[in-house]
């Protein structure tokens, strides 16, 4: 695939993301942390899940771009382990439940509206390192994963995991608003 459709994408699929989040400061505070029971998410919680990986990558592409040598090319593959986690992470029909690190849990957190707000800033941030990106190499800068600071994805993979981690939270999102509802 040709690396600025690709970052096009990343882009396109994040101001959405935006937008959708951005809708969220309309609704009042209740139904932000309304929960279906003590062991699910309410809103918040799940953006503040999302806030806690964005904690961790956005410095994490940061700097690998910085300390990369490693110039732009027109093209970007992807690899075999970074494909594999980006499609895992896809939304599907009925989505599969997946167990979260500890850290990134933020189940009885105190939240409050702030957590949008750093969301759409984390976001932000994405897309000014998604621009940027343009002028690294895709296939070859490395970032190391939340899992471990040993096992590292491509550029291309961290950033189309990373939004498509986002795009499934979204729909986990329309789902508690809709129970709420």
């Amino acid at each position: 695939m040709q690396s600025d459709h690709f970052i096009q994408q990343r882009i396109q699929e994040t101001q959405e993301i935006m937008r959708q989040v951005a809708q969220l400061s309309d609704k009042d505070l209740y139904a932000l942390t309304w929960k279906a029971n003590p062991a699910s998410w309410s809103v918040l919680e799940c953006l503040e899940h999302l806030n806690l990986y964005g904690d961790f990558y956005i410095p994490a592409i940061k700097n690998a771009m910085e300390s990369s040598i490693n110039k732009s090319n027109q093209t970007f593959n992807g690899g075999f382990l970074g494909n594999y986690f980006a499609k895992k992470m896809l939304p599907k029909e009925k989505l599969n439940r997946m167990k979260t690190f500890k850290d990134k849990n933020p189940l009885n957190a105190p939240l409050d509206k702030t957590t949008i707000d750093r969301f759409l800033q984390q976001q932000t941030t994405l897309i000014e390192l998604l621009e940027t990106s343009k002028t690294y190499s895709l296939d070859k800068v490395k970032v190391s994963t939340s899992i471990s600071k040993f096992i590292k994805l491509t550029l291309g993979d961290t950033f189309h995991f990373v939004i498509n981690h986002n795009l499934r939270h979204m729909k986990q999102l329309e789902r508690i608003l809709n129970l709420e509802g």
